[in-house]
């Protein structure tokens, strides 16, 4: 059973190791990636021009958006290469038997 704050999103069978997937988290979306077996949860906007994160390359902990190159990290959220200067929200993951949840917003 979700702990409270927590919802459902998809399976661990469903994203692969280095696989990242768009799936649905309350009213919107986010992107969930699987680096090494280890599941984290961004929002999936761009911070530079609102490209779609999910569209772009993954390379172990690094996102590369599919518009302008902007690369973010998947576990913290930050921006590590321009021309984004701002990082996006990452989200709390938790592993319960099969089911991946995700959480409140990493503070």
């Amino acid at each position: 059973m979700a702990e409270p704050g927590f919802e459902k999103v998809a399976e661990t069978s469903e994203i692969a190791p280095g696989e990242m997937k768009l799936v649905p988290l309350g009213q919107g979306e986010v992107l969930l990636a699987n680096v090494g077996g280890n599941f984290y949860a961004i929002n999936d906007t761009c911070t530079h021009m609102g490209g779609a994160l999910a569209d772009g390359d993954l390379d172990g902990e690094q996102v590369q958006c599919p518009l302008h190159g902007a690369i973010f990290n998947v576990v913290t959220g930050e921006v590590h290469n321009p021309p984004a200067r701002e990082g996006v929200q990452a989200y709390e993951v938790q592993i319960s038997g099969n089911d991946i949840l995700v959480g409140p917003a990493k503070s």
